[in-house]
């Protein structure tokens, strides 16, 4: 619906001639302002919809809260899934086998802990687990924090090594559930995709030189910083050892050449699964045959399940809070992110907070049976989908494959040679290189590129809690920094349309002398109140003439603030507009607001700013407050053209509204006043309605 504006609300307008209106009145959409019972306050929108949420609950719904295997269970077809379910937990259970102990390598402890670690926590996450697809276990860049850490604490070969990664597992385990429970999984939305894809590429680096010392024969530092490890391995030099290098190298070539035959043939998509397995079985028909004597082997391995435990040495329990975190962020953004894409992909939806409580759940369970720190694995996870999983039944084949072999193969595995496991840890680690990242990113935005460089640079050369903390240090910087420094941008008229838009986006929009139309593409709070306001008083100076139309007149008379992408403002923000007010009302300068949103509405009439500025000077688009304006421009300007007194002071000076109140406004048409006040914005044999747009993109 649309009003005339002269509304009783507006004693100035009703103050001019009619013959200032008489051609056409102007017609706005009226705003809607808070009502006393909007303006009360009102509880938190989002909990308000959770507890609601909570209350329509069914019995059932709750059973499946806490137990989302059900979802699944309740409509799995036996005679349709449980054949692809059986092929794909076979598949993985067969790949989980031997990259279990070489994470276990990996993370400094015994082969039989990686078993462990892949045997309870896959039967525990297909029943707490939301993911039907997703494939828990050790993974190479927990194991490699692990080692960092622990390394720095007890001596690898000691029982006490083996006491605090378990107690690790139990650590992470509780934050997880914490944090799935108090639904705190967004906190990691900070740490930008930049900054994980440079740990991971550095943490593969490292990796893979740590994995060296198979290869080349002789012991390195172990040492998660780059330098160390290149010294120690150029100081070792003189022990090199050609059987071990030659055959970790052969293991590597067949295990990538079957990693690329299975992701690039369709119908040879087993070769990528039966790597490793394939590796383990010529390594180790080799080491029995031949009993190669400079080729280590992994030695002696308990048979038999677990047995049920307390985590013990909780003394250390403080030491190991930061690792614990940083072990629950990877989970949370490696794991939880692929969950949600295999769930994309398969046509199911998947809450992030229930499955970060479910991975929980398998680690806390996990440590009571021996095993270390296990999240979702991306490679094993990927096959697990190409071989059509499609539910946790395929997770629980696995877990029957890891029985199998810790009740029947362990004494097979102590023929295993050191170097085959080393190449099974280097073969999963080349793809977390990502140099194709990096570069997009210098390709897309230099930016997160830096960003990317930082993170990665620093991880490799200071360490991995380093290298995290000045990625994530650095990714906040520029949060802060963007939202410090909002983008600002001055609005015109395109030709021919009601419609305004950023001038420099569209270069022949044009703007009215004496009003500037700014639009604040951001929230407004007390971290960038100074910035906005320095920005206004910079466009009430920078005045492009070459684009005005209108009324002719020499200053800045109205600043339009378009709100509509504003979509919060605090009280930093409220008052910053307050003297905003005061300042432009001594300089005889009016502020209009449009489009404001709901909440900040409600915001603005609760401090008293709309009161303050009137609500007269609130509308619903940028094109009926610059009609207002206009009206009010074009009454300024036939004042100026009368003869007055000069004033002798700014005190005796009038003020705009008392001046818009007596002095005649020249009979001249909106339509002449939007059009450029007898000054023709187009040619005359063109029709304004028919001049060519820019894009469309806002």
């Amino acid at each position: 619906m649309e009003i005339t504006y002269a509304s009783p609300s507006f004693s100035d307008l009703r103050a001019m001639p009619s013959s200032a209106t008489a051609a056409r009145p102007v017609r706005i959409i009226p705003l809607q302002h808070p009502t006393a019972t909007t303006s009360s306050p009102q509880p938190n929108a989002a909990f308000s919809r959770w507890t609601a949420k909570l209350r329509r609950m069914t019995w059932l719904e709750w059973i499946e809260f806490f137990l989302p295997c059900l979802r699944w269970i309740r409509i799995y077809n036996w005679r349709e899934y449980f054949q692809v379910d059986l092929m794909a937990g076979i598949t993985v259970g067969v790949m989980l086998v031997p990259q279990s102990m070489s994470y276990a390598k990996l993370a400094g402890l015994q082969p039989i802990y990686g078993l462990y670690s892949g045997f309870v926590p896959l039967f525990v996450y297909a029943i707490f687990g939301s993911s039907r697809q997703l494939a828990v276990g050790p993974v190479a860049l927990v194991s490699l924090l692990v080692s960092n850490v622990l390394g720095s604490i007890a001596d690898s070969s000691t029982e006490l090594y083996t006491e605090l990664a378990i107690l690790l597992s139990l650590m992470v385990g509780i934050m997880e559930c914490i944090m799935g429970l108090l639904r705190l999984g967004w906190l990691i939305r900070f740490i930008s995709h930049s900054v994980i894809s440079g740990f991971t590429t550095a943490s593969a680096i490292v990796i893979g030189l740590s994995q060296a010392k198979y290869f080349l024969g002789y012991d390195i530092d172990g040492s998660s910083k780059i330098i160390p490890v290149v010294k120690s391995i150029i100081a070792g030099a003189d022990k090199f050892s050609w059987p071990p290098f030659v055959m970790g190298s052969i293991m590597l070539a067949i295990l990538l050449v079957m990693k690329h035959l299975g992701k690039s043939r369709k119908y040879l998509r087993f070769l990528r699964a039966a790597g490793p397995l394939t590796a383990v079985v010529l390594g180790t028909t080799f080491a029995k045959i031949f009993h190669p004597s400079s080729i280590s082997l992994v030695g002696d391995i308990p048979q038999g399940l677990p047995k049920f435990s307390v985590p013990k040495s909780f003394e250390y329990a403080q030491s190991l809070i930061p690792t614990a975190l940083l072990i629950t962020g990877v989970a949370i953004l490696e794991s939880v992110g692929i969950a949600k894409a295999l769930a994309a992909k398969n046509g199911y939806e998947l809450d992030s907070n229930q499955e970060l409580f479910g991975l929980g759940v398998s680690n806390v369970l996990g440590s009571f049976f021996s095993a270390y720190p296990t999240t979702g694995s991306f490679s094993r996870s990927a096959v697990n989908h190409e071989s059509g999983a499609k539910s946790g039944v395929s997770g629980i084949v696995s877990g029957i494959i890891m029985t199998c072999a810790l009740l029947f193969l362990t004494p097979l595995f102590e023929y295993i040679p050191q170097c085959t496991l080393a190449a099974i840890v280097i073969s999963a680690v080349i793809g977390l290189v990502d140099y194709d990242e990096a570069i997009f990113l210098w390709r897309v935005d230099k930016k997160d590129f830096l960003l990317w460089t930082i993170t990665s640079t620093t991880t490799l050369f200071l360490g991995i809690e380093i290298g995290v903390l000045v990625g994530v240090g650095v990714s906040l910087a520029f949060v802060i920094h963007e939202s410090a420094n909002p983008h600002i941008a001055v609005l015109g008229r395109l030709p021919g349309t009601t419609v305004y838009r950023n001038v420099k986006q569209y270069p022949e929009a044009y703007t009215y002398n004496g009003i500037v139309i700014v639009r604040v593409d951001a929230p407004i709070y007390f971290a960038n109140t100074s910035y906005i306001k320095d920005r206004l008083r910079e466009y009430e100076v920078d005045v492009d003439r070459s684009k005005r139309r209108g009324p002719e007149v020499e200053r800045i008379y109205f600043v339009i603030l378009e709100m509509a992408p504003v979509t919060y403002i605090d009280s930093s923000a409220v008052q910053a507009l307050k003297d905003l007010y005061q300042e432009y009302k001594l300089r005889d300068i009016q502020i209009a607001i449009s489009n404001p949103s709901p909440e900040v509405l409600l915001t603005l009439s609760r401090s008293g700013l709309v009161e303050l500025i009137g609500k007269e000077w609130y509308f619903v688009r940028v094109h009926d407050a610059v009609q207002v304006c206009l009206q009010h421009v074009q009454s300024l300007k036939g004042a100026s053209n009368s003869p007055q007194a000069p004033f002798s002071s700014v005190e005796n000076k009038p003020s705009l509204f008392a001046r818009l109140s007596k002095e005649r406004v020249e009979k001249l048409s909106i339509t002449d006043l939007e059009s450029g006040n007898g000054r023709p914005p187009l040619p005359e044999e063109r029709d304004s309605k028919l001049e060519p747009l820019l894009s469309k993109d806002h």
